[in-house]
């Protein structure tokens, strides 16, 4: 009777395996993924820029703390990017009085692409950087303001609009 069993177990065990492998089969789906990438563009400006009463005899400008600038921009590769500022005319005191906004500055060390030096304009948006393609471009500005006799004293602001562009 061992032996029949032997015999039947080892035939269950041929059948199995040959099953198997004969009728393992892979499947295959194909799926497509997409995405989306529209072009963006992005500024951030860190720090303030502020100018402390000083001596125009002894300083004859001043230096505001340097105001950091990113700007990031999804375009297509070889497509132009600007970044501009433009003043909203000169400063003024609460009291009416004006400083020229010809007589603020600036110097900028970073990335490639920003312009060295530049002078404030309310009439025209002033060029800060200019790239092309996609990417990201930091920089550090540094405003000075001339310190002039004939500012009347006061506290005086002026509103400054960066803006990023692309055609």
């Amino acid at each position: 009777m061992r032996k029949t069993l032997w015999h039947v177990g080892l035939s269950t065990a041929v059948v199995l395996l040959m099953s198997t492998s004969a009728y393992a089969q892979i499947a295959t789906q194909p799926i497509t993924a997409t995405a989306v990438v529209g072009a963006r563009g992005r500024i951030t400006l860190t720090g303030t820029i502020n100018f402390p009463d000083t001596d125009p005899f002894t300083n004859p400008t001043i230096n505001g703390a340097g105001l950091t600038v990113q700007a990031l921009a999804r375009v297509a590769v070889g497509a132009g990017v600007s970044l501009t500022v433009q003043a909203g005319g000169n400063f003024v005191s609460p009291g009416g009085d004006a400083i020229p906004i010809g007589n603020l500055t600036w110097g900028t060390a970073g990335d490639t692409g920003f312009n060295a030096t530049g002078t404030m304009s309310s009439a025209a948006a002033q060029p800060v950087g200019n790239w092309t393609g996609p990417g990201a471009h930091n920089a550090t500005q540094t405003y000075t303001l001339v310190n002039d006799w004939a500012y009347a004293p006061g506290n005086y602001s002026v509103t400054l609009t960066y803006t990023l562009t692309s055609p």
